[in-house]
């Protein structure tokens, strides 16, 4: 059986007709560019959050750099991270000209341990950026105290993370603002790049407004350095369609991660370390992510199954070539290092089925036995 780790055909073939329908709206309309779908996409994407105001963007990685910028992140402020997390958190913080300090994680959740923020604060921090990895919100009670206290900027990355929710509370309700992506394979993705930025900072949403158009304001007035950066219309069109979804594929991807959860528990629970759900928070199963015992050994096994998985991710961003000037050696960062080492994301999608999900779980018994 030749199982992907996402399949998005059968999802597009249950609304291909309403799709095309959108899409075609849009050819006979003619407004290629900020026009009525991503005005209409913004409204909805910032109410579900709960916010105020809604910025589409170009991708998730341009929604991080614009929201940084907007907030007033700029050349020697440095910007607090997780070293275990994709690449775009802190290349957005360079791109800021801003200087990423990488922090470790909590082992249970993958998140950012806020026990180790505040040891990294100095008198240049203008912003903390909690990644909430996998589908999961990272503890944004303890992150927004300490930014309180320090009167620091916190930008959560919500790639992986739309429709998550902590202690009743949406993404972007507490920090300063959020920014999701809509790649793809993201839980609501589009048919290409796209991104947005939300908040309930006037200031952050006007500015994030004025950077994604070259920084022009009013047109052909440029004040300040932007960029072009503007999330497509039919990319739009596509999202007001699909959204309405969202909440139904959140909750199929929790049952097929319960599924894998009480399954694996039972036949490998000595190899296998399935994902920690933390009391208070709805985790909406971007990646399914087990750490697991000679997990090189066991991806090799599954593809020669085929079935499909991947590492998400294999050498923390604190060493990367690219950041080496930073000073961070092996070590400094144990528990990210160690996960770096040890995870493996399972098929994740809403479509996934009961038999593919036995298939996975026998053979992973397999290898173990």
């Amino acid at each position: 059986m030749k199982i992907p780790m996402l399949d998005l055909s059968e999802q597009y073939l249950t609304m291909k007709d309403e799709l095309l329908k959108k899409m075609d709206e849009v050819m006979n309309s003619s407004q290629f560019i900020l026009g009525s779908h991503v005005k209409q996409l913004e409204r909805e994407i910032a109410q579900m959050s709960k916010t105020q105001f809604g910025v589409g963007v170009g991708n998730g990685s341009d929604a991080i750099h614009i929201a940084l910028q907007a907030a007033g992140v700029g050349e020697g402020d440095e910007v607090i991270v997780p070293s275990f997390t994709f690449f775009a958190t802190a290349g957005a913080v360079a791109r800021a000209n801003a200087i990423p300090v990488f922090v470790d994680i909590d082992p249970l959740t993958y998140n950012i341990d806020p026990s180790k923020i505040e040891s990294a604060i100095t008198e240049k921090t203008k912003a903390i950026i909690p990644v909430h990895l996998y589908g999961q919100m990272a503890d944004m009670d303890l992150i927004m105290e300490i930014a309180n206290k320090h009167d620091l900027y916190v930008v959560e990355d919500a790639a992986q993370a739309i429709g998550s929710t902590y202690k009743g509370k949406q993404v972007g309700e507490l920090g300063s603002a959020a920014t999701y992506s809509f790649f793809p394979t993201k839980n609501l993705g589009a048919y290409g790049d796209g991104g947005m930025i939300v908040t309930n900072d006037k200031d952050i949403a006007e500015q994030s407004r004025v950077i994604r158009v070259h920084g022009s304001k009013p047109k052909y007035h440029h004040h300040i350095l932007g960029y072009n950066s503007r999330l497509d219309e039919i990319q739009a069109a596509i999202l007001t369609v699909k959204l309405p979804h969202l909440a139904k594929w959140s909750e199929n991807r929790r049952s097929c991660a319960a599924y894998y959860t009480e399954k694996l528990n039972q036949v490998v629970k000595n190899h296998v370390v399935t994902p920690v759900e933390v009391e208070g928070h709805y985790h909406v199963y971007h990646q399914y992510t087990i750490r697991v015992e000679n997990r090189d050994g066991l991806q090799a096994f599954l593809r020669e199954q085929e079935i499909a998985s991947m590492i998400y991710y294999p050498i923390p961003l604190h060493l990367q070539p690219v950041f080496q000037e930073l000073g961070y050696q092996e070590g400094d960062l144990p528990e990210t290092e160690k996960a770096a080492k040890e995870v493996l994301s399972l098929p994740m999608f809403p479509e996934l089925k009961r038999e593919q999900q036995d298939y996975v779980i026998n053979k992973i018994k397999e290898f173990y036995s």
